[in-house]
């Protein structure tokens, strides 16, 4: 499949072509050349003459506009799926789930953004006084390969039903996901609203610094949310990021071992452990580590042999996740299960359990984003709280307890945006968090997302006096 060039693109550009081949047996997707440093500049001029008038639309008809979207997305999801299988190797029926899940955001905020609403003050008896919510403007949305149309959709949803108008990059990793979404996108607003641009890192830089930028969201890596961040700030901008996670499972005594390791088992391995909130690091108490390890082990084997896991997206994230799993083999952890490249076509990596690892190791600090369970026993419950709440990263955490006082005790005391206790994954509708640390900052979905998007002016209405009054 190839990719319409934008009228005038030059030849040469800032970030290299980008070659998508099939992580699971390495065929060629198609080659999709990056937008050009002046496709930027139009993109946003673009956008920002469109924020004018797209402004003034009223929100109902805003609204109305993005169910049509939805539609629309929903007409093309299975092509969505399979270019996401191709481009990202993602299992296709998980994949269509995404672009379910994209359908269903967008649909909700059509139907909260009209629903957004300021305040009535109270002050004076014959004054009004009440709030408003505005559209920032321009919003750059830089969205991740490892579930392209919900993150997308999310972002993208409520920027625009709120009033703004949206320059969208979607990962270099799946530039024909992100061509095909942003073409129905574009079909179902009015010209300007909403544009897709191809790239790397170079356009997401050349994105995240323009002056024409009033907000910049980014789903993707923490050391890429630092800079973007630094360039936001630099010109007074709005930094709306989730970035990396380190997420800790805590094992207490006293649960059911086998369904602990079932849940360690659908938090480290979903995905091939290629999600945000993946579990990245347990800790499980002494008491039931044994028979715990036991199970994880048997689930992580269990799911290679029914061919579960889907491959990593490409060789440069497999190599980095299996130089994670032998450096800490190299400092004394033992792989229980898995942990070698497997021969074959594609970027497959095995489901591993690591047993024997300690704070130090690089598998326990940094977020890994592969199949791997590293387990470190620990004697109490209250060291392995310790040890879930440090590190750099607030993303989410885990707990499995039966007692609720260590469940209190967790929620007050780790420090991150979402706290699960005995599921590790789940939640209500509408649910919303704000990551800590280098996890990022700012509400990334759920209702407070039009928050983000929005700016609030009070207004203090007084009767004037009249002349000869």
């Amino acid at each position: 499949m190839s990719i319409i060039h934008l009228p005038g693109t030059p030849e040469t550009t800032t970030d290299p072509v980008m070659r998508i081949v099939d992580p699971r047996d390495g065929s060629p997707v198609g080659d999709v050349d990056p937008s050009t440093p002046q496709d930027v500049d139009d993109a946003l001029d673009q956008a920002r003459d469109a924020a004018v008038w797209w402004a003034k639309v009223p929100a109902a008809e805003r609204g109305a506009l993005l169910r049509h979207a939805a539609a629309s997305v929903a007409d093309h999801a299975d092509t969505l799926a399979r270019l996401n299988a191709r481009e990202t190797g993602k299992p296709e029926d998980q994949a269509l789930g995404g672009v379910t899940a994209g359908v269903e955001t967008l649909l909700q905020y059509a139907e909260l953004g009209p629903l957004h609403r300021g305040r009535s003050l109270r002050g004076a008896v014959e004054a009004s006084d009440y709030t408003v919510a505005g559209p920032r403007g321009v919003v750059v949305a830089l969205t991740p390969w490892n579930d392209p149309v919900a993150v997308a959709a999310g972002l993208l949803g409520a920027a625009l039903v709120t009033g703004n108008t949206v320059v969208h990059k979607p990962s270099e990793r799946c530039p024909h996901v992100g061509a095909l979404l942003g073409d129905i996108l574009a079909r179902a607003f009015p010209a300007g609203v909403v544009q897709t641009l191809q790239g790397a890192a170079g356009v997401g830089a050349a994105l995240a610094s323009h002056p024409g930028a009033d907000v910049v969201a980014h789903v993707g890596s923490s050391a890429t949310g630092r800079s973007i961040a630094r360039a936001v700030a630099e010109r007074g901008g709005h930094a709306l990021l989730e970035n990396g996670g380190n997420d800790p499972l805590l094992v207490d005594a006293g649960v059911d071992p086998v369904w602990a390791a079932q849940q360690a088992a659908t938090g480290a391995f979903a995905n091939s452990g290629q999600i945000c909130t993946s579990v990245e690091r347990i800790y499980v108490h002494q008491d039931v580590a044994g028979p715990f390890v036991e199970a994880l082990a048997e689930e992580a084997r269990r799911r290679d042999e029914a061919a579960e896991l889907g491959p990593l997206v490409d060789e440069r994230l497999r190599s980095a996740v299996h130089e994670q799993v032998r450096q800490a083999v190299a400092a004394g952890a033992t792989a229980v299960t898995g942990g070698t490249v497997p021969d074959g076509p594609g970027t497959f990596y095995p489901a591993t359990v690591l047993t024997g690892c300690t704070p130090e190791m690089e598998v326990m600090q940094e977020e890994t984003f592969g199949p791997v369970a590293p387990v470190q026993v620990v004697p109490s419950f209250e060291e392995g709280l310790a040890l879930a709440a440090s590190g750099r990263y607030g993303l989410a955490a885990t707990v499995l307890t039966p007692s609720i006082a260590h469940a209190h005790r967790a929620v007050a005391e780790l420090a991150v945006g979402t706290v699960k206790i005995n599921a590790v994954f789940g939640g209500a509708p509408g649910g919303s968090a704000e990551p800590r640390g280098d996890s990022g900052s700012g509400f990334g979905y759920g209702p407070e997302l039009l928050d983000e998007m929005t700016t609030v002016k009070v207004v203090h209405l007084e009767a004037a006096r009249e002349a000869g009054a």
